[in-house]
């Protein structure tokens, strides 16, 4: 403010008169007083007495005051190895002190995902969180689950002391009233809170097929998922593929149905599902069901040695006319490379490597539109096969090489530790693109046939992606829809 108050100017001089007033008053008292003890001194019958006592009282009032300030010193504490003052610490940018503080914290700290049943009544909550203050356990996140039968589910997303084990916060919870408790490591990434979490899975959704499997695994956590056609490959009807639209909601198991045909069964054996998750994955089914089929449409042109330019897309099963008539195309040995054995329905089969429900599939075409080269990366369990197969008039131009590094990007960024290929050691076009890769390679005779084994987690495989990778492993592929090169 600029404007200033002239009352609040000139007070102080308005009053200055009284205070000396005051002062010359104080003075006479003084020389007053003065007098009267000189007066007392001086003519008084006891007057020297006084003044001896007046000098002992002052030296014994020196004397204690001496003794209190030894005893009770009033000297600065020692001088710290560390400063502490902000002015003496090296200078340092803002967000290099953020970072130091994090990682300070993260290192006194551990992140822990908790899941624990309570009764539905008031206070039950309050208990389990004065239960987490005595342990000095903060709460980042929570999450409530009812029950159709009674009670709640709460999940906490906590940070603990680290010398704090999982065993002695368990007891605390069960202490404190709840029930049915699961505990496990979390970290940075359980900080997204679970509505952005959510919205991001269905964007994911609503942009590629193939991600529906990979959305449900990262919302409902480690679990399995089975996707079970209508049809096996001989074309008699799949056992367990008849969910209900609304799907079927069994404590550990939860079995929606398959907006590509048939159902997708979800396990997690050591934890229930509870309504609310249910709800979720029910939700993300039929948003991919209202979606219809789609794949991302980019892709990558390459030019080949000789010149001719390739084109790698993203394949799906609008690709199985061409897929079929490459087939045709190709020679029986080529056939018998990539499939181990003679396979008497090609269309059925090539339409379940085609699913994104099972995989990732490339397709090379020329510049004309010709479907020359297919590339499948297939989840197997916990393992990952990969598996090439290329018209005989375009091998050995560096096709095969170029999709194979392409799979492993995208088996990379799903999070895959190796990969395997099935083939013969005949079969020196895929030993060759295999050892290009610059892997660590494990060789290995299954039945006749060679395992090449490919660790992903030695050196990363550089490419460029022609599509937005996946980013976790989908599922576990049914034991009765694999291929006949299946890994044993």
């Amino acid at each position: 403010m600029t404007d200033r108050n002239p009352a609040s100017v000139h007070r102080p001089h308005r009053h200055h008169w009284r205070r000396d007033v005051v002062e010359l008053a104080a003075m006479f008292c003084a020389v007053a007083v003065a007098d009267a003890i000189a007066n007392l001194v001086v003519h008084g019958p006891r007057g020297p007495v006084l003044l001896v006592a007046s000098a002992v009282v002052l030296l014994v009032t020196a004397a204690f005051h001496t003794w209190w300030a030894r005893r009770h010193s009033h000297a600065p504490p020692p001088r710290s190895t560390a400063p502490t003052d902000p002015a003496s610490l090296p200078s340092t940018s803002p967000g290099a002190a953020a970072t130091a503080s994090a990682t300070a914290t993260a290192n006194s700290t551990t992140l822990w995902r908790m899941r624990t049943t309570v009764r539905d009544e008031p206070g039950s909550l309050a208990s389990l969180c004065t239960a987490l203050a005595r342990n000095s356990v903060d709460i980042l996140t929570l999450q409530t689950h009812p029950l159709p039968e009674g009670g709640t589910v709460d999940e906490f997303l906590l940070r603990a002391p680290q010398e704090l084990p999982s065993a002695d916060l368990g007891r605390a919870v069960s202490r404190a009233g709840g029930h049915s408790t699961w505990i496990e490591r979390a970290d940075a990434h359980d900080l997204v809170d679970t509505p952005t979490r959510v919205l991001g899975l269905a964007t994911r959704t609503a942009l590629d097929a193939a991600e529906l499997p990979l959305a449900l695994r990262q919302l409902l956590g480690r679990c399995t998922i089975h996707s079970i056609p209508a049809t096996t490959l001989a074309g008699r009807p799949n056992a367990g593929a008849d969910a209900p639209v609304e799907g079927v909601l069994e404590a550990t198991v939860m079995r929606l149905r398959d907006p590509s045909g048939g159902a997708i069964t979800v396990e997690r054996p050591y934890l229930p599902f509870t309504p609310t998750e249910f709800a979720r994955a029910r939700a993300l089914v039929e948003l991919d069901a209202r979606l219809g089929p789609r794949v991302p449409r980019s892709q990558d042109v390459l030019t080949l040695p000789e010149g001719n330019e390739i084109t790698v897309r993203r394949a799906d099963g609008s690709d199985l006319p061409a897929a079929r008539a490459m087939h045709d195309r190709c020679s029986e040995r080529t056939l018998s490379l990539r499939y181990h054995g003679p396979v008497h329905d090609a269309d059925r089969y090539l339409g379940h490597l085609l699913s994104p429900r099972f995989g990732r599939t490339l397709a090379a075409t020329t510049a004309s539109g010709k479907l020359v080269a297919l590339g499948h990366l297939l989840w197997d369990g916990d393992e990952t096969e990969v598996a090439l197969l290329i018209e005989d008039d375009w091998q050995r131009r560096g096709i095969g090489s170029e999709l194979l590094r392409r799979l492993l990007a995208m088996a990379v960024e799903a999070g895959c530790d190796s990969v395997y290929a099935v083939t013969q050691a005949s079969n020196t076009g895929m030993v060759a693109a295999m050892r290009g890769l610059g892997l660590p390679l494990d060789y290995q005779i299954e039945e006749g046939t060679l395992v090449i084994t490919a660790r992903l987690d030695a050196t990363p495989v550089s490419s460029r992606l022609p599509y937005e990778p996946p980013r976790a492993l989908p599922y576990e592929l049914p034991r009765e829809q694999s291929a006949p090169h299946r890994r044993r």
